[in-house]
């Protein structure tokens, strides 16, 4: 792969007022006493979906970890994203201002649905472009998903420049029409450096520091299940989970079940336990959740994983070193769920269950497996470890850091390799 070619400085503009209309961070850092700093400004384009956006915040929380430990540098960071509640709860709350517009996607929608999304994308473009005019971005980072492909599209009509983080093993749909327009691609998987060719760097999918700091845990009762179906949960494993937890609660006494939902099937998913809690001979633990804010807690104490194979996931997965059953996403883009997961498979760091193949008696026998070998689980957690890209977001951070015109820097790489 070739190394990416020096950009041209962007100069940096006058400092702005604050913008209008700007959802407000918790927390903001004080710049007092660094006046003479180098500002460098980032728009960081995500939203939608945890997936989109928290390979963003990994990236992020690196810059402005590089601010607080180097006085010549201070990175301003904004967040472009969409009126969906999961960003407007996480970005603020990461300390991070974000600008919330309208935007709907394309891919995979059809009929009348599909003409009112289109419908969306001048007012989308339009909206972008207030938030480029006002910020001034030097650099403009999009982590795919349908808001990246208008905005990206103003950033280089301006000749800002732009980098596009593509986590998944499938380039997106997204990523593929904005392949010409962007600068640099961080590829998350060898394949889809390959498809963006020399714009591509091999960096791996980014994931919070915690997720590489976690032990491993020793196999043994009471057993601990973990599900997640996605930031938004997923109706045919809740289902699914429901019927096949009470064979394996009769089988692994004080089996303990941590379940992620999703917001829509909660309440429906907890009259099923509750129906399923009262048969015979029922030894359960269970934990359900419309969603698990601390995700690193809920991987430290599961022995198994069953969850969707979003490029997030799965490098949580891999930083993690866990074992886990995936159930890819059959209605996602090109899909890219089912690629993300064969890379773990492919090694012996996971297996698959595809969707039109779970049935609750599937599901209970490959669970009831693994749990039954605790050498199974810890070989699966070894090898998925193997696939962790623990520097991932510091490769990007160094490359905005290229865009912007800011010299090569001496970077401490051993606090990434534990």
């Amino acid at each position: 792969m070739q190394a990416l070619e020096t950009q041209a400085e962007i100069p940096t503009p006058q400092a702005r007022g604050a913008a209008e209309g700007r959802a407000k961070p918790e927390r903001e850092e004080s710049v007092a006493g660094r006046r003479s700093a180098e500002t460098v400004r980032v728009l960081m384009v995500a939203g939608g979906t945890g997936g989109h956006i928290y390979p963003a915040l990994a990236v992020a929380e690196e810059l402005r970890r590089r601010s607080a430990n180097d006085e010549s540098i201070e990175f301003q960071i904004e967040f472009l994203g969409t009126k969906r509640s999961l960003e407007n709860r996480v970005i603020p709350s990461a300390g991070f201002v974000l600008h919330a517009v309208e935007a709907q996607g394309l891919k995979g929608i059809r009929g009348w649905r599909r003409i009112q999304n289109f419908m969306v994308l001048p007012r989308s473009s339009i909206e972008s472009a207030m938030v480029l005019r006002n910020f001034q971005p030097q650099v403009v980072v999009g982590a795919g998903g349908y808001l990246a492909g208008p905005a990206m599209v103003e950033a280089a009509l301006k000749d800002i420049p732009t980098l596009l983080i593509e986590p998944n093993a499938q380039p997106g749909f997204t990523g593929r029409a904005i392949a010409p327009l962007v600068r640099v691609v961080a590829a998350g998987f060898a394949e889809t450096a390959v498809f963006f060719g020399d714009k591509a760097h091999l960096t791996g999918c980014p994931v919070r520091p915690v997720f590489h700091t976690l032990l491993p845990k020793d196999h043994r009762p009471p057993w601990t299940l973990l599900v997640m179906g996605g930031s938004q949960g997923s109706r045919a494993i809740n289902e699914c989970v429901c019927q096949a937890y009470p064979t394996l609660a009769r089988k692994f006494e004080g089996l303990r079940l941590i379940h992620q939902t999703g917001e829509k099937d909660y309440a429906a998913t907890c009259e099923a336990y509750a129906r399923a809690s009262k048969g015979e001979g029922f030894q359960g633990v269970l934990d359900v959740r419309a969603f698990i804010d601390d995700v690193p807690a809920a991987m430290a104490e599961a022995d198994l994983l069953l969850c969707r194979a979003g490029a997030v996931t799965v490098a949580e997965i891999a930083a993690a070193g866990k074992a886990a059953i995936f159930v890819p996403f059959p209605q996602a883009a090109d899909q890219h769920q089912l690629a993300n997961a064969r890379a773990l498979e492919r090694v012996g760091g996971g297996r698959i269950i595809e969707q039109r193949e779970l049935a609750p008696e599937r599901l209970a026998e490959e669970v009831a497996g693994l749990l039954s070998a605790p050498a199974a689980l810890l070989g699966m957690e070894q090898r998925a470890h193997q696939m962790a890209r623990p520097d991932a977001a510091a490769q990007i951070a160094d490359l905005v850091e290229k865009l912007a015109g800011l010299g090569p820097r001496e970077r401490n790489r051993d606090e990434y390799a534990r």
